[in-house]
């Protein structure tokens, strides 16, 4: 029988007696009336529907509820005609003990209950509802976790796709190589399995398939360890398969002697000498079946013989070709030192056309500028030589002379030094010594084309110009002090790592000088 406080006047109109029948009856009539048209006694009955150790509600509610009333949320099943009432188990209005299987639920309190607001157990859920909508919203929560059914993870509802797709370890992939399917928490053993999987032969680091690997380290691989043709009769040599004919083709008396000594002692072992206590104590038949065995025996050993001396014949063969091969080897060796003379000179009479087409000019490019700027700044003395040119054809043979004076060197530290030295050419018979005419020597300037340029007068009374008795005169002619190195930087006369350098030399025509309305600069005193 339900009693609240706010329904003891109700109670008490009914129950006009002191009889608990007909209390009990007064009860059940207004049960119905506490009772939400949605609701029913079956939905509502706690101790019908849920089992004893699990009724009550343990969820956060808000605001925090009050000591007596958190009393009866916890225990539900007790919220019965005496709930939250001090009055023991009696009834309240006959003061009548009462037995647990005589009350039935406070359906009044449990609407109370389920009408209070509590907040989502879920964590990053911030809803907040009634108790009664509390299941409703579980179910539909994008904060609820799941178990995931493959790896049994406790997962979100809204990433349970993802999951089981890109995360989770027992989901099922496909092997792209041989289409076979395993869990991704297995992926690397099946790498490692896979038999149409990539992989390098650790020998030659070539790239096949797994499933290749052996079958090429057997056969194909030219650099896997291999044993020698011969070890079954004794060479323990192993060396890659590349080098096995030339290992055969080595030690060929080797291996004769090893297949010599195996064949001898396969002879004595199959062969053995009887004893002569055996023969003293055999009999007359036993000597009788003795004699086709031995018979046999020589055979064998002739047989074997025979095989020996054609092994030894085919060794004396193979070291007449082996002596014939290297004969054939030194002629080519000679053949190819001719060959490379003539190429050489070949080159150098190419080398000597290409300078004769110059007609006394000539650019110079000086590549890896920058490598020798920086030996130059260490202190280490740069001294560079160009490739040989010609006036003219006929004309004279001319070379250039570059020097990077190192920060130390007396006068002349940090400048660039430029000669110009003659050398021993195909005309100088023709010509007339020494050396007359202007020389114009620039460094040029890639980007705007002002370029360093000197000229000089040759000298005839110096060494430098005079006909030159070794490949190329030692004495040359030019600026100790041509250009300072700052001014390679100050303008664009290196470009892409590379200086260029022109010498123009006009042989016995002192007039265009004048012409060209140009002052020589007095010459230095050549290095």
């Amino acid at each position: 029988m339900a009693y609240n406080d706010s329904d003891k006047s109700s109670l008490d109109d009914v129950c006009c007696d002191d009889q608990y029948p007909s209390c009990a009856a007064a009860v059940d009539k207004d049960r119905d009336s506490y009772l939400s048209p949605t609701e029913n006694p079956s939905t509502i009955s706690v101790s019908a529907s849920i089992p004893p150790d699990q009724q009550g509600y343990d969820e956060e509610f808000d605001p925090p509820l009050e000591s007596n009333l958190l009393y009866r949320v916890k225990n539900v099943k007790y919220n019965f005609l005496f709930s939250g009432r001090d009055t023991g188990q009696k009834c309240p209005v006959d003061n009548e003990v009462l037995l647990e299987e005589q009350l039935f639920p406070d359906n009044f309190a449990k609407r109370e209950i389920l009408s209070l607001t509590v907040r989502c157990p879920n964590v990053g859920c911030c809803d907040k509802m009634e108790l009664r909508q509390l299941e409703k919203h579980l179910s539909q929560c994008k904060f609820a976790t799941v178990p995931c059914p493959q790896c049994l993870e406790s997962v979100r509802k809204s990433h349970l796709d993802e999951h089981k797709s890109q995360q989770c370890l027992q989901r099922l992939m496909t092997c792209p190589a041989c289409a076979g399917s395993f869990v991704y928490a297995d992926k690397q053993i099946h790498e490692q399995i896979c038999p149409f999987a990539n992989t390098v032969c650790e020998y030659c680091e070539m790239e096949l398939i797994r499933d290749q690997l052996a079958l090429h380290c057997d056969t194909d691989c030219l650099k896997a360890p291999v044993a020698c043709t011969f070890s079954s009769f004794g060479c323990r040599e192993k060396m890659p398969r590349n080098e096995l004919a030339q290992h055969m083709q080595e030690f060929t008396q080797m291996h004769m002697r090893y297949m010599a000594e195996f064949l001898r002692s396969q002879t004595l072992s199959s062969c053995p000498v009887p004893s002569i206590a055996a023969h003293s104590s055999s009999d007359e038949r036993g000597a009788t079946a003795r004699a086709p065995d031995s018979c046999q025996c020589r055979q064998e050993l002739m047989n074997l013989r025979e095989t020996v001396l054609e092994l030894e014949g085919r060794l004396v063969r193979q070291d007449q070709q082996i002596r014939e091969l290297c004969i054939h080897n030194e002629t080519q060796k000679t053949q190819v030192t001719e060959l490379r003379r003539k190429l050489s000179s070949l080159e150098e009479a190419t080398r000597e056309l290409e300078a004769q087409q110059y007609q006394g000019v000539y650019v110079w490019r000086l590549e890896n500028f920058s490598l020798h700027l920086r030996n130059q700044e260490a202190g280490q003395p740069i001294v560079l030589h160009s490739p040989p040119f010609y006036t003219g054809r006929p004309g004279y043979k001319l070379c250039l002379r570059l020097h990077l004076q190192t920060p130390s060197a007396p006068r002349c530290s940090n400048y660039i030094s430029l000669f110009v030295h003659t050398m021993q050419g195909e005309f100088d018979s023709q010509l007339s010594w020494p050396l007359q005419g202007m020389i114009r020597l620039a460094v040029l300037d890639q980007v705007e084309g002002q370029h360093h340029v000197e000229v000089m007068e040759t000298k005839p009374d110096l060494q430098a110009f005079q006909r030159p008795t070794v490949l190329r005169n030692p004495k040359g002619f030019g600026y100790v002090t041509f250009l300072h190195l700052q001014a390679l930087q100050q303008r664009g006369f290196v470009k892409d790592d590379v200086l260029l350098v022109r010498c123009e030399v006009t042989p016995r025509f002192d007039a265009s000088l004048r012409r060209e309305g140009v002052q020589p600069r007095g010459s230095e005193p050549s290095l």
